[in-house]
């Protein structure tokens, strides 16, 4: 049987920028969906002498390990190995958040998790997000070379505490990122909440559920209420696709070599995230070339997760076994003013077919 990886997600950014802040609001977002969910960090900072205390004390974060002293690209990067085994042997956590200092270089990070998931078989890079204070990141993106390198070698560029600057203030930040050469795709936070959905791909655990969810359900995890009693609505950073593809058969089986091509071409621009959840025939192949698994193509469907984040994707093996569900369930999650685009392209079965030719049933739908 094979081993589930446990997806990293990587969150650098300079001290203050609000990296803890938009994790302890990722938590009970988590927690909300599967109570037992078990998320655990990493947590690196120059200098700290302990995490931070809210951290420590939330009982929703199943583990924390800290990296102190020295920047984790640096002397630091050969303990990130021992660091996951350890997390991984007490916790058994299904997804592990890496917390980097300021001074990170994502692509060390990147380059090390990449060997430790070839050595191990173990861990898989899910994303590497930047967070950027806009309040005060223009002063150091002017005299920081890392600041740069954070901000060009990220999926994700999420802008933190903008609400007090005026519109010109603002856009001077975005002109700022244009000087530096930076495409990378950028998303306002809402004083620090972000969606986990955008943040975080699907795993064996959130699968479980993620199929069966209603659309109520969904409803309710986007128009989120804060504990200040403020209701926020998401619907102007990110817009969200629900696609369905269902067939009379009980042993049909999805092409994915027609959805690979969507996978090849979705700009990460435009889209962010893509999350799903299907039964074929086939073996597909990750972005890397890599097979999903060692298995060949058999007559008899296996259920597979689908990961794609910012040009990237991966597949796992699952070996849940649920009856009665969708060929595919899939979720596409894209910028502003994007999703419509999207979803006439997917309506036109560009992207979706069966492996036998035979019709299937296919409902898309604008969530978000």
């Amino acid at each position: 049987m094979t081993t589930p990886k446990i997806p990293i997600t990587v969150i650098t950014g300079f001290v203050g920028s609000g990296k803890t802040t938009m994790i302890l609001n990722l938590l009970p977002q988590l927690r909300a969906q599967n109570p037992s969910y078990k998320l655990a960090l990493i947590k690196n900072e120059i200098g700290d002498l302990n995490v931070d205390s809210q951290l420590a004390a939330a009982a929703e974060m199943t583990g924390v390990s800290e990296l102190l002293g020295a920047c984790i690209c640096c002397t630091n990067v050969g303990q990130i190995g021992d660091a996951l085994k350890e997390l991984d042997e007490t916790y058994a956590p299904n997804r592990v958040i890496i917390e980097t200092s300021g001074s990170a270089e994502p692509i060390k990070l990147m380059v090390e998790l990449k060997r430790l998931s070839q050595e191990t078989g173990r861990y898989a890079l899910d994303g590497v997000v930047s967070v950027i204070d806009v309040e005060n990141w223009d002063g150091y993106a002017s005299t920081s070379y890392t600041a740069k390198l954070q901000a060009q070698q990220t999926d994700l560029i999420v802008l933190n505490k903008w609400e007090n600057l005026s519109e010109m203030a603002f856009d001077k930040t975005l002109d700022k990122l244009g000087d530096m050469d930076v495409d990378t795709p950028h998303i306002k936070s809402d004083k620090g909440w972000i969606s986990k959905d955008l943040l975080f791909g699907i795993d064996e655990r959130m699968a479980r559920d993620w199929v069966a969810l209603s659309q109520q359900q969904h409803d309710h995890d986007h128009d989120h209420k804060h504990g200040d009693g403020h209701k926020h609505d998401h619907n102007e950073e990110m817009e969200a696709l629900s696609i369905t593809f269902t067939s009379a058969s009980p042993s049909a089986s999805l092409d994915t070599t027609k959805l690979a091509t969507l996978l090849k071409s979705a700009p990460k621009d435009e889209v962010y995230r893509i999350k799903a959840v299907l039964r074929t025939t086939q073996t597909p192949a990750n972005s890397d070339g890599t097979p999903a698994d060692d298995k060949s193509d058999s007559t008899t469907p296996r259920r597979y997760i689908l990961n794609w984040s910012f040009g990237r994707w991966m597949w796992t093996l699952d070996q849940t076994e649920v009856k009665e569900e969708p060929v595919l369930r899939m979720s596409i999650f894209t910028g502003r003013y994007e999703s419509n685009k999207w979803l006439k392209r997917i309506e036109a079965k560009t992207y979706t077919a069966l492996t036998d030719g035979s019709e299937g049933d296919l409902v898309v739908k604008r969530v978000l």
